[in-house]
């Protein structure tokens, strides 16, 4: 059993980072790859909170857009 790699990849940091699977800017497919989930679905909760919080998602996007470094 080798304990030691297991452990490098646990202590492996995580960078929020704009992803190369986007439909616009790549916020919601940075923010999937991140949590590991699925960006139609991370899509689909953004459509939903922008439409059920009078569109503050429009002014939240662009502010993630400029926030989040794009993947190198």
């Amino acid at each position: 059993m080798d304990t030691n790699n297991s452990i490098e990849k646990r202590m492996e940091k995580k960078r929020l980072t704009r992803s190369t699977d986007r439909v616009l800017g790549g916020v919601c497919g940075g923010i999937a790859e991140y949590f590991d989930w699925d960006p139609t679905l991370v899509r689909v909760g953004y459509l939903f909170l922008t439409l059920f919080t009078v569109f503050s998602g429009v002014l939240i996007y662009p502010i993630l857009w400029l926030v989040i470094p794009e993947k190198r």
